[in-house]
């Protein structure tokens, strides 16, 4: 299992997972076209940082943010973090962020900052890691 910085290059190698993850198993309607625009807006992004985890065969997952600069402190967004189907609930999930977290900690993040689906399993997980729900900050929205 290696963990590795991801480059523009490797977004053709994560778009079957994460079309078959979103789609199949969420009841998305991602293409390749919409997903690897997504994936390369965030890695086109100043400061952009991501992961990708793989068995030297298969994908297994990535994460994907970009350092975000404050007044006084940097912080680290991250966009998406997905593991593979099959290769949930392994502790691969968790191997993979907590080397996220210990990586952009080194470049000087303060924070790993996300926002996440309002469900029973993200905040398993994210509650395991030591994630918490903001008190002073909500998320806004105005749809057309």
């Amino acid at each position: 299992m290696t963990i590795r910085e991801m480059k523009l290059e490797d977004i053709e190698l994560i778009l079957p997972m994460y079309l078959s993850y979103y789609n199949e198993q969420e009841g998305g309607c991602w293409t390749a076209e919409t997903a690897g625009k997504r994936i390369r807006q965030v890695l086109h992004m100043d400061d952009s940082y991501a992961l990708l985890m793989d068995d030297d065969i298969d994908v297994i997952g990535f994460a994907v943010g970009y350092f975000k600069q404050y007044d006084d402190i940097v912080g680290y967004t991250l966009e998406e973090i997905v593991i593979a189907r099959e290769h949930q609930n392994k502790g691969l999930g968790s191997s993979l962020l907590g080397e996220l977290e210990r990586r952009v900690r080194e470049k000087g993040a303060a924070c790993v900052e996300l926002q996440a689906v309002n469900d029973e399993m993200h905040e398993r997980y994210y509650g395991k890691a030591g994630y918490h729900n903001a008190k002073n900050f909500v998320m806004k929205v105005k749809w057309f």
